[in-house]
């Protein structure tokens, strides 16, 4: 926390205010949907703590375009969010992980483009584990028709205006950026505002904890099997063996890497041939976060955020964390590519 102690408190909405009067001409419309984000963050917050008294645990009984079985909860933060961006007629179209296609809001007109994860890691939901919420910002391009369209979501990470997510744990986080750097803020239930905590934040250059589901591990590339042997060597010059941490939740993970330090890797394999995550709504925006905080994003051999989608649910292996860590799993995968191509 890089507040003093006497420091006057700040909310996020102070803050996007503040933020926003730093550019002449800001015309507020960015601002007001970072505000219905974070409102709706509020409303999936309280749930979430009082998930296990009320009856909103358990499956929904459906499952999503991936095939997944839907939780109450994951339908509830998928609602609340929608219902939040459809309120200031600002954003024409939403896509989430819990919908087929693209969701048109009554605003044809609206200039912004949403990607959403609404409950990030929800098969922990049942278990007590912390979850979150995942989202990432565009701009439509001004030539396309007043008609929605598909196509016109269909952009690099690099195009991004926003992203963030927030953390529902031992307190209700929410982390984003505009490409100025990484604000923390930590939400205060007794005055129901998200408060800010963190300006800048920095992840450390190189970090000593890996996050990756080992149980994976035989159906990995020879180079990746190489580097988390590497990890688990001891050397008491480079700090090795490092710590194992896999909570499970993308959101949970990144945001222990985003403090810590270290790396998290969810690579193709077997299973998944081309990576399990979504390249729109998971690894864009939570790229976009570590890259402003200075760390690094790749899927094994380019960035990440320049990677040309093809679709809406594509998916993507993701090497991601603190600089020194990336650099060096991707020096052990091309080390070891041409010796398992043989």
């Amino acid at each position: 926390m890089d507040l003093k102690q006497n420091d006057r408190l700040v909310t996020l909405e102070e803050f996007i205010i503040q933020s926003q009067n730093r550019f002449p001409g800001a015309t507020g419309e960015l601002s007001q949907l970072l505000r219905d984000i974070g409102l709706a963050a509020k409303i999936i917050s309280r749930e979430v703590n009082k998930a296990g008294i009320t009856n909103i645990l358990g499956n929904e009984g459906s499952t999503n375009v991936h095939g997944e079985s839907v939780k109450k909860l994951d339908t509830f933060a998928d609602q609340q969010l929608i219902s939040s961006l459809e309120r200031s007629s600002i954003t024409c179209m939403v896509i989430s992980e819990e919908n087929d296609g693209i969701v048109r809001l009554r605003s044809s007109g609206g200039k912004y483009i949403v990607y959403l994860d609404p409950l990030d890691g929800s098969s922990n939901i049942d278990v007590n584990v912390s979850i979150g919420s995942i989202f990432s910002i565009y701009m439509r391009e001004p030539r396309f028709d007043p008609a929605v369209e598909e196509k016109e979501a269909l952009q690099p990470g690099t195009r991004q205006v926003a992203a963030g997510y927030v953390l529902y744990g031992s307190s209700t986080t929410l982390s984003y950026t505009t490409g100025l750097g990484v604000s923390l803020f930590t939400l205060d239930p007794s005055i129901g505002e998200f408060i800010l905590t963190e300006r800048k934040v920095q992840i450390p250059d190189h970090g000593t904890i890996y996050s990756i589901n080992e149980g994976s591990y035989n159906s990995w590339d020879l180079g990746l099997k190489k580097y988390i042997k590497y990890c688990q060597e001891e050397d008491q010059e480079t700090g090795r063996p490092y710590s194992a941490r896999y909570i499970g939740s993308m959101v949970a993970d990144i945001h222990r890497t985003l403090i810590k330090g270290g790396i998290f890797i969810y690579p193709h394999s077997k299973r998944y041939p081309d990576g399990k995550l979504r390249l729109m709504y998971e690894c864009n925006p939570l790229s976009f976060i570590i890259e402003q905080a200075g760390g690094m994003a790749t899927n094994g051999k380019k960035r990440i955020m320049d990677i040309k989608p093809d679709s809406i649910h594509q998916r993507t292996p993701i090497y991601i964390g603190s600089k020194e860590n990336v650099e060096m799993v991707m020096d052990f995968l091309f080390e070891y590519a041409e010796e398992e191509a043989v």
